[in-house]
């Protein structure tokens, strides 16, 4: 008798936060997800949680065939052993830096072992080679969240994890994104959760919709 393989997303956690406590319940077999929920649900702490920034009450989380945490089994591995890409809604790049040096950032220590993703490629895929000397200072909030996804991808993760990062831009911005987001869902072939509450991104980058809340 074969055994019965998991599913793309395992996710069955209690987090508590203060006095704030949810519980999430989510299996799918889909490789884009989004998170969709009221302001406050709880929807960037399940991302940290996946991250390894916060530590469930209990619960499981098994991505991709990886088991990342399992409170029964004693099960948490760190952060840096977790291989995930994190966009944030605030961009976090260094404003010190120009573009080139903020995205090899991303391309440091196990990122440079069988590198999946290089820099010209991922320059390529995110069209920012004409970026590439710009201080951060310089770039529109677009650009910035292209470097951004372009760091992420360079630290060679194994899933990509995206918290709103189009909700600072103003419309005209977002539809110049999206597609970029789109190739990078396409191109990349990696699990993806992407954290939202507008309808029109969510329709446009993932394969299926989970309600925290």
């Amino acid at each position: 008798m074969s055994a019965v393989s998991e599913p793309t997303f395992l996710i069955d956690i209690e987090l508590q936060r203060g006095t704030f406590r949810r519980k999430v319940g989510i299996r799918s077999d889909r490789r884009v997800l989004a998170l969709v929920g009221e302001s406050g649900a709880g929807k960037s702490s399940v991302l940290l949680a996946i991250a390894g920034l916060v530590t469930p009450q209990r619960g499981r989380i098994a991505i991709a065939g990886r088991t990342l945490f399992d409170a029964e089994r004693g099960i948490d591995v760190p952060v840096h052993q977790r291989r995930i890409g994190y966009v944030f809604q605030d961009v976090r790049l260094f404003p010190h830096l120009d573009v080139r040096h903020n995205l090899l950032y991303g391309f440091h220590g196990a990122a440079r072992e069988q590198p999946r993703f290089d820099l010209a490629a991922i320059v390529e895929l995110l069209g920012i080679g004409a970026l590439l000397r710009r201080r951060i200072a310089g770039l529109s909030g677009g650009e910035m969240q292209r470097v951004a996804i372009g760091r992420a991808l360079l630290s060679q993760p194994r899933i990509l994890l995206l918290d709103e990062p189009l909700s600072a831009l103003d419309m005209g911005r977002r539809d110049e994104l999206l597609p970029y987001l789109q190739r990078v869902r396409d191109e990349t072939a990696l699990p993806m959760i992407y954290v939202s509450h507008l309808p029109d991104e969510v329709r446009r980058i993932a394969d299926e919709v989970h309600t925290v809340g």
